[in-house]
């Protein structure tokens, strides 16, 4: 019997295989080093996919990111703030001599959650400099480049995903699995 998917019965962060998931530390810390993010919302029933530049702050257990100030990406969380957010890293492409065991190397996160724009420019600020931070982080505002004027925080959106729920998965085997019916692969494929 197909196992049931329903939120009553099956949380959306439950892992369909407990040996990949991840602690939650694991998943703080891959949120902090991950470089590009996904947002899903949705436009009524059609769902809608942004890749991001982000950051997790957790002393408030949020990811912040930013956009233009209209767009589909506004829109779209102004009529329903419910989001999943993802990031992942994919390492080496792993052959095998069994069809169905074909396999990459991945780790990864899923985020759920309640997305707002943010409307105080200094929770703006906040943000945009953690943004900045993060990617950049031996540069400083005022130092070597312009902080952040008035004008540009206007036309910016910012936005947080205050977390409920998250999880995290991660399969990095060395190779894949291999039948001794046939020859052995053992080398990874480039992509």
């Amino acid at each position: 019997m197909p196992k049931d998917y329903s939120l009553a019965v099956t949380p959306a962060n439950q892992q369909r295989r407990p040996k990949n998931a991840m602690s939650d530390e694991w998943v703080k810390d891959f949120l902090r080093r991950a470089a590009i993010g996904h947002v899903a919302t949705r436009w009524d029933d059609w769902p809608f996919i942004t890749p991001t530049s982000f950051w997790y702050d957790s002393s408030r257990q949020v990811i912040y990111f930013h956009s233009n100030m209209v767009g589909r990406v506004r829109a779209n969380i102004e009529r329903h703030p419910q989001a999943c957010f993802e990031a992942s890293e994919y390492g080496k492409f792993l052959p095998s001599n069994v069809a169905l065991e074909f396999t990459v190397q991945y780790q990864s996160v899923i985020v759920f959650g309640r997305v707002r724009v943010i409307e105080d420019d200094e929770e703006k600020r906040r943000a945009l400099y953690g943004l900045i931070g993060k990617y950049y982080p031996a540069l400083t505002a005022g130092k070597e480049y312009r902080p952040i004027t008035e004008q540009e925080l206007k036309r910016t959106s910012v936005y947080a995903i205050a977390i409920e729920s998250w999880s995290g998965k991660r399969n990095w085997p060395d190779e894949a699995v291999q039948s001794d019916e046939w020859p052995k692969l053992g080398q990874t494929l480039s992509r």
